[in-house]
């Protein structure tokens, strides 16, 4: 059985993955998929979240958005075993300065609203997370201070989309994050950073086996 794990960001659960799974649940050629939305930690703590994740996304496809696609790589830098990931704009450190400074200001004005409208948009409301205040600002903290590290051989696994509605700086931060680390880059029609709430089967649809509707 093929297992596929969908890793999700700050400020939101695992329910933001629900179209994705279904997706992949009903599209999968070929025998069955094992699909799994974990709840992280959300420890604010990248050791912590990394020791979480590996044992389900060891021999897994990963498929991650935002701080969940920072995440991925993660994995994939400390040479957990993956089988491939589709990563959504995930985190470019120093390479993309500024990139989240938005972020930052919709979270000190408006707190986890603030944040979430700033980062994913329209497309987020409170119903997707039970986090509260101080571990969104952990997590922000985490993500904001990773830097990509070398993905080795496992670089010909991974592809980072960016959303095609999204903003120019998104373009840029993923374009040089995939230049910097050797990976293949998609655009995603249609939808904005906020992928997994817009449009669920554009990430399913790059996860390989799946099928057409």
């Amino acid at each position: 059985m093929r297992r596929v794990v969908l890793v999700h960001g700050a400020a939101t659960g695992s329910r933001v993955w629900d179209a994705t799974a279904a997706a992949l649940r009903g599209r999968i050629e070929g025998g069955r998929v094992e699909v799994l939305c974990p709840d992280r930690p959300q420890s604010g703590d990248l050791d912590t979240e990394i020791a979480f994740l590996a044992p389900l996304c060891a021999g897994a496809f990963v498929v991650g958005v935002s701080g969940g696609a920072t995440l991925g790589l993660e994995l994939a830098a400390r040479g957990v075993p993956i089988a491939g990931a589709v990563l959504h704009e995930p985190a470019a450190g120093s390479l993309a300065p500024g990139l989240l400074d938005h972020v930052a200001e919709g979270l000190l004005s408006g707190g986890i609203d603030g944040f979430g409208a700033a980062l994913y948009g329209p497309a987020w409301d409170r119903s997707c997370t039970t986090a509260t205040p101080e571990t969104v600002a952990a997590e922000f903290a985490m993500f904001g201070a990773f830097e990509p590290a070398p993905l080795g051989e496992r670089a010909r696994l991974v592809t980072l989309t960016v959303g095609g509605n999204s903003p120019p700086p998104r373009h840029r931060s993923v374009r040089v994050l995939c230049e910097h680390l050797g990976v293949a880059m998609r655009v995603l029609a249609g939808v904005g950073h906020a992928a997994h709430l817009e449009d669920g089967a554009a990430l399913a649809a790059l996860v390989p086996g799946v099928g057409s509707p």
